[in-house]
């Protein structure tokens, strides 16, 4: 391990790597590639920031509305469709989240009456979900306090520039994520 140290606490690791860590998986397990000093700290900043920011959006729907962060998003990005009506498979993607969770959120909201799931016209073994005039209604209820507190977290806390870096690197990330998830 030469002058690189392990970091017990973070699994991180300390020191001078020397590889440039630009291919996935281009370090196995057992030649770990440890980060440098201003790499554990940009790491540790993205950890804090995807364990806490979730809750605190969590909490702030929650209190004014009733609803968690996804469940916000699934209504989000059905009222964003022509007709409120997306296929299930695709609205996994466009609120990132898994089918198997996306199910469970909507079977939830469908309980609550927010949406209903129809068959798919075109293919007769996947599903729609679609909104409902509550569920739309309750979006848009919901939609200003939540915009103005991802504004005071996020959008407003940095400048344009920043935020559109941030956007960039975030897709990225999540390209990377969906190739090593498709395995």
């Amino acid at each position: 391990m030469s002058d690189q140290t392990a970091s017990p606490n973070t699994g991180t690791g300390t020191g001078t790597g020397t590889g440039t860590g630009t291919d996935e998986g281009d370090v196995t397990a057992s030649d770990p590639q440890w980060l440098s000093d201003a790499e554990r700290n940009a790491w540790l900043d993205l950890a804090g920031l995807l364990l806490r920011l979730p809750g605190t959006l969590d909490a702030q729907l929650e209190r004014d509305s009733g609803l968690s962060f996804f469940e916000y998003m699934v209504l989000g990005m059905l009222a964003e469709q022509e007709g409120g009506e997306l296929q299930m498979s695709k609205l996994a993607i466009l609120t990132n989240g898994s089918l198997s969770r996306l199910s469970h959120v909507v079977q939830r909201l469908e309980r609550q009456g927010l949406v209903r799931r129809t068959p798919c016209p075109q293919d007769r073994r996947a599903r729609h979900a679609v909104l409902t005039d509550e569920g739309l209604a309750r979006v848009e209820a919901a939609a200003p306090g939540h915009v103005a507190h991802a504004r005071a977290l996020v959008v407003d806390a940095v400048d344009a520039a920043d935020l559109e870096a941030f956007g960039r690197v975030a897709a990225t990330i999540l390209d990377r994520v969906d190739a090593w998830q498709r395995g």
